[in-house]
């Protein structure tokens, strides 16, 4: 079995310490090395490899955002993990834009750092349901009419008419058979319009299209 190897980047030992305890009982993951600054994380991976760096988003010396445009300039191709005490959406905004893969809480990263770290590592992004709740509400409030939303967008470039109907009231978080109700379509016709969606802008749910929507400046 190929194992996913993990750099963990904290500026408190303990914290280091504690996932790599939660990580040391799981047979596909293996901890390959660790970081107490974003200085000696750029010097570790500038010839050391790993598939997965968890980063803390305040680190002295170099912080996790710089770290992480580092990466972004440089074409790493490892996946990045944010942790962070705060989860205001600025924050959240500004690490997808930048590149990061899944956004953790520290309060919940031992509950959820196994799961983030398999997801992640098969090409998904992961984050806790908290976080999850602040992109769709992001995406809620800037997209509340139709015309409000960006039109001349490339993210609406290969949308019919119907489906930015569809897409309006899936980011008020209308269920399907509201969306049945209110465009007068069947349910069938909805989930029709919801795959499409999905396929189009190569998103996995309605959080991917939030997600999506917040990488590409739409929101």
């Amino acid at each position: 079995m190929k194992k996913i190897k993990v750099h963990i980047a904290d500026d408190h030992q303990l914290l280091i310490d504690g996932i790599e305890a939660v990580l040391s009982s799981e047979e596909n993951i293996e901890v390959v090395g660790s970081s107490l600054n974003g200085e000696d994380v750029l010097n570790w991976f500038a010839s050391k490899e790993a598939d997965i760096l968890i980063l803390d988003i305040n680190m002295p010396k170099v912080d996790g955002i710089a770290v992480l445009q580092s990466f972004l300039n440089n074409n790493f191709q490892q996946k990045v993990i944010v942790l962070s005490s705060y989860d205001d959406t600025k924050l959240i905004k500004e690490v997808l834009k930048i590149g990061a893969s899944g956004f953790l809480a520290k309060k919940c990263a031992g509950e959820h750092i196994v799961e983030a770290i398999n997801e992640v590592y098969n090409g998904k992004q992961y984050f806790s349901e908290s976080i999850k709740d602040k992109l769709l509400s992001t995406f809620t409030n800037n997209f509340s009419s139709v015309d409000a939303m960006p039109r001349e967008s490339s993210f609406f470039s290969s949308l019919t008419p119907r489906e930015i109907e569809v897409l309006q009231l899936i980011c008020k978080q209308f269920n399907s058979k509201e969306i049945s109700s209110a465009l007068n379509i069947s349910t069938n016709t909805v989930e029709t319009h919801r795959k499409n969606l999905i396929n189009k802008l190569k998103v996995k749910n309605v959080v991917g299209l939030a997600i999506y929507a917040i990488k590409n400046n739409i929101v």
